[in-house]
């Protein structure tokens, strides 16, 4: 029987106050409270969804109202002696879905209505930018103390309009007024802390407010939100071992899944990697493996924007490249997708080059990688996505059983089965097959070793199961043969990496045909 894990995880829970008073698991992240009101005033945090923004905010407003009491045993507790209580405005944004701009100003309204119920109305303030200039002057006026604004998701409007265009300006020529207001009313804040996803370069919270500090990319706040190893070490000991006990792992083997899974995100030049919080908590509270975080959203409009510009989709496997200055900020660019990708959570920080100044982008972990791939597959093969889920235990069955017809059989049917009407705007070239196989091929690699070409010279797929290792090669009906494909693993060395290590080796030469509109023939060496 399982262990009975009786501590309380934070799941689902946003308010600082709510987690302390019900005494919830909590990873300590009040250093870095202290450390932002000593050292400034006005900041931009950027991070994916459901990576503790909200949490972090909350607490933030706890320590403001001077609620020093929930603080008790924390880091903050040895660090600040003045526990000064000041007027908080909170703003969130998290309301609404916003499918249209009566939407956005519901939000608006809901939020200052909130606030105006505590610091009072001017009749006069009809604008959401005015209302919360009065907002910010009443409360001060009141207090005689500086007020502290703090904006949950400032750019979800944006964010949930960016495929379309209209809508999406008006809400960004909207929030323009409202944001501006945090300049102009400069001289009666204390502090101010606004989170999101991304900097929208034409809203005025970044063009004109150049006195806010964006610590996105910042070595010091890299752990400010999600989990570090570290902190898995010191705070998780008992639910990695329930977990490892209910699937009869080995605890260091439990700990190396939860890495694979969940880690690997990366927020600075230098930094130690961050685990997904909101998966890691549901591992751990459910005790089994699954895609938690990506089950909550599904990147429809990226995907879109992936396949319009011709994205080279198996650079996103550690290839991505993006100048320092360009990854945290959005300009509605669909031949770029790439800086949404990273700050969406779906590309992270895999390695930095001082000499071009340069990020080098990748998949974080299995879960964002296999379920993105999966959410690629129905852009591309959009009949076969309608009718069926992808599934890989077909096509693995096949290869441990050493049933390469059956293998290749299995291919050529998920080919057929893409209709020609969804097929006839896509150029049917070796590229378009190809990029289908390396598809099917790496969303088998949860469960077979796959590797893929990235460049000339080497083979077009390779896949590993515990005793043989198939090499395969692709040739358009056009170009080349499928005797020929073969001819060239063998020409050009293919197999010589894969010599080694005793594994039966199995050459595969692949044929393609426009007119069968897919896999046609095949050879094996």
């Amino acid at each position: 029987m399982a262990m009975l894990n009786i501590r309380k995880l934070p799941l689902s829970i946003q308010d600082f106050e709510d987690l302390r008073t019900n005494n919830c698991l909590y990873v300590d992240k009040t250093e870095y409270i202290y450390r932002l009101a000593s050292m400034g005033k006005s900041y931009f945090l950027g991070r994916p969804r459901r990576f503790g923004k909200s949490l972090f905010l909350s607490t933030l407003k706890a320590y403001f109202l001077g609620k020093k009491e929930l603080f008790d045993g924390l880091a903050i507790a040895g660090l600040e002696k003045d526990w000064i209580e000041y007027p908080v405005l909170y703003i969130d944004f998290n309301v609404e879905g916003y499918t249209d701009l009566t939407s956005l100003y519901k939000a608006l309204d809901k939020n200052l209505r909130r606030l105006e119920q505590q610091w009072g109305k001017d009749e006069a303030d009809t604008t959401p930018a005015s209302r919360l200039l009065g907002l910010i002057d009443r409360a001060y006026e009141k207090t005689g103390r500086k007020v502290v604004v703090l904006v949950d998701e400032y750019d979800k409007p944006l964010v949930n309009t960016l495929d379309n265009e209209d809508l999406n300006k008006s809400m960004r020529d909207t929030l323009k007024g409202f944001y501006g207001v945090l300049k102009s009313a400069d001289a009666n804040l204390r502090f101010v802390f606004l989170t999101g996803v991304t900097k929208f370069s034409k809203v005025s919270v970044f063009s004109d407010l150049n006195h806010l500090t964006d610590i996105s990319l910042d070595n010091e706040f890299a752990g400010i939100c999600g989990i570090s190893e570290t902190e898995i070490t010191q705070y998780f000991q008992p639910e990695i071992k329930a977990l490892a006990e209910e699937n009869e792992l080995s605890y260091e083997e439990t700990f190396a899944d939860l890495k694979k899974h969940y880690d690997g995100y990366h927020f600075a030049r230098k930094s130690e990697g961050m685990y997904n919080p909101f998966s890691l908590l549901n591992t751990f509270q459910k005790r089994y493996f699954k895609s938690y975080w990506f089950e909550t959203g599904t990147p429809t409009f990226l995907v879109q924007i992936l396949k319009k510009g011709n994205f080279e989709i198996p650079n996103l496997e550690n290839n991505v490249h993006i100048d320092v200055d360009d990854i945290m900020n959005y300009k509605a660019e669909y031949y770029n997708p790439v800086p949404l990708l990273y700050q969406s959570g779906y590309l992270t920080i895999k390695r930095y080059s001082r000499e071009f100044n340069e990020f080098i982008l990748g998949f974080p972990n299995e879960e964002v990688k296999y379920g993105f791939l999966k959410e690629l597959l129905p852009a591309y093969a959009p009949q076969y996505a309608t009718t069926q889920k992808f599934s890989a235990v077909q096509f693995v069955t096949t290869l441990r059983a050493g049933d390469i017809d059956g293998f290749m059989n299995n291919m050529r049917a998920f080919y057929a089965s893409i209709s020609y009407d969804k097929m006839k705007n896509e150029t049917k070239n070796e590229q378009y097959y190809q990029f289908i196989f390396y598809l099917l091929v790496t969303l088998m690699g949860q469960f077979v070793q796959t590797e893929v070409k990235t460049s000339a010279g080497r083979a077009d797929a390779v896949i590993k199961t515990a005793d043989t290792i198939y090499v395969f090669e692709f040739k358009m009906e056009n170009n080349g043969t499928a005797e020929e494909a073969l001819k060239q693993i063998n020409s050009k060395g293919y197999l010589i990496p894969f010599s080694a290590g005793g594994r039966k080796l199995v050459t595969i030469g692949a044929e393609f045909s426009e007119k069968e509109r897919g896999l046609s023939r095949w050879v094996k060496g």
